[in-house]
Order: structure tokens, then sequence, then C-alpha cells
């Protein structure tokens, strides 16, 4: 059956979550911004759990796009962990690397936002800064008190993808204590912070693999773009297909 709007599959959360009388119950969730993004935009957004077997979805999806959370194990990238690494969960690292190697491999439409963005650069065989707070600065900029968002600007690469989405640059909400470090391969720098901090990839090709280190679902106004460009590259290769 034809799809008139692109599906879209968001890589969800597991964790212990509490509602009614209920608490700490094993759970897979989203923020609720992703899927609202995705629908705004004009897609059918499909939360998708930690899997094993998670790259035979990209037959069925038309874009993907990865969330942010916990940490990366940082022996993906061949590092011991920092004292202030944390909850990573090993069979949500092991899915999203396996579906997200399956995109970028079948030239899918990717946006990686934040834990996205870093794994997408170990994928390809870069590292990550595993706390900011190492570095000049203590990475104030990045993250505050625990279930809150800085804000501060970054300022994007003229003539990349995501220039063409954003312009010059733009406030952004911003919740990370990790960062891209050595740079992946095929990938481009297309965004930083004022302290220097890579804010932005994108693989340096045809295919529309885009990657930001903040968070536009918490903006629908700043987000917007972000998300409508993922629904419309998608839609494009629908229609193209149909």
């Amino acid at each position: 059956m034809h799809r008139n709007r692109p599906l879209i599959g968001i890589c969800a959360y597991e964790l212990p979550a509490s509602f009614s009388y209920w608490r700490d119950v094993d759970s897979v969730m989203v923020p609720a911004g992703y899927s609202r993004g995705i629908a705004a935009a004009g897609g059918i957004p499909l939360v998708i759990p930690p899997m094993e077997g998670s790259s035979e979805l990209v037959g069925t999806l038309d874009g993907l796009l990865l969330t942010g959370g916990s940490d990366l194990d940082p022996a993906l990238y061949g590092q011991s962990p920092h004292p202030t690494t944390s909850g990573v969960v090993p069979h949500r690292d092991r899915s999203e690397i396996e579906l997200l190697d399956a995109a970028v491999e079948a030239g899918l439409p990717v946006l990686a936002v934040c834990r996205g963005m870093q794994m997408l650069n170990v994928l390809r065989g870069g590292t990550l800064i595993q706390h900011l707070g190492d570095s000049p600065g203590d990475g104030e900029m990045h993250k505050g008190p625990p279930g809150t968002f800085t804000r501060h600007s970054v300022r994007v690469e003229p003539g990349s993808r995501l220039h063409g989405m954003l312009g010059d640059g733009l406030d952004v909400h911003s919740c990370h204590h990790q960062a891209p470090d050595r740079i992946g391969e095929g990938l481009i720098v297309t965004a930083r912070a004022p302290d220097g901090v890579v804010e932005g990839l994108e693989l340096a090709q045809e295919d529309f693999c885009v990657a930001v280190l903040w968070h536009p679902e918490e903006d629908v106004q700043r987000g917007g773009p972000l998300f409508g460009g993922l629904v419309a590259e998608a839609a494009r290769n629908l229609n193209a297909v149909a």
C-alpha cells in the first residue's frame, strides 16, 4: 500500500519510568517533542525500541531520527570510562549502531540529535570528549543542573545542509557533557559553539545525513526546520519510488 506521508523511525529510550500507581517500570519512551516535530512536518513518527535485528527496518522506513539520552559505552571508541560516564545502555548502543549503519549504507535520510550525533561520529571511527568539564570553561555553557537545559548560540558553516535549513546561526537548547573529539571518516563539521565545541556534523555526500548536538525537540520554532528538512528529504525519496 502506497503511503502519502513518509514513515520516520524514532529511536527510543529504554529506562525505568513512573506513572499512575506504578513506579520504576521498565519502559520504552521518547520525549514527545520528537514525534510532534515529525508529525508537524508532515511525517508519520514510528517509535523504535532498542532491539536485535534493528537493521531489518531500513527497508520499511523512509527516514531515521536518532534521539538524545545516556552516554555511549566508551569501549565503542577504544577508551576507558571517565568517572562522569553514566547510564550506559549496551543493548541500546548495539541496536542504534546497527540501525544507523544500515541506514547510512542504504542512503536513508538521517537526522541525529545529541547522543545520536555522538553515535554517528563513533560509527564513522571518531572519538568523543568524555567530559567537557575537563576543558577550559568547565562545560557550563553546555550542561546545567540535572533536568534543565542551558541556552547558547551556534555558528553554522555556509554551504552546508545545516546552513540551508538554519542560516548563519541560532540560539539552541543544550544538555550534554560530551562532544565529538576526533571527527569520523567522511564527516564534516558544520556548526560550533562559541567555545569551539563541535555542534554540527554531516556526511560529505549527496545523501541527507545531518547531526546536531543540541535539542531541536525543545523548541518548535527553532527545531521545525530540522524536522522539516528530514521529512522533506524522506518524502522526495518516497515519491521517487512511487
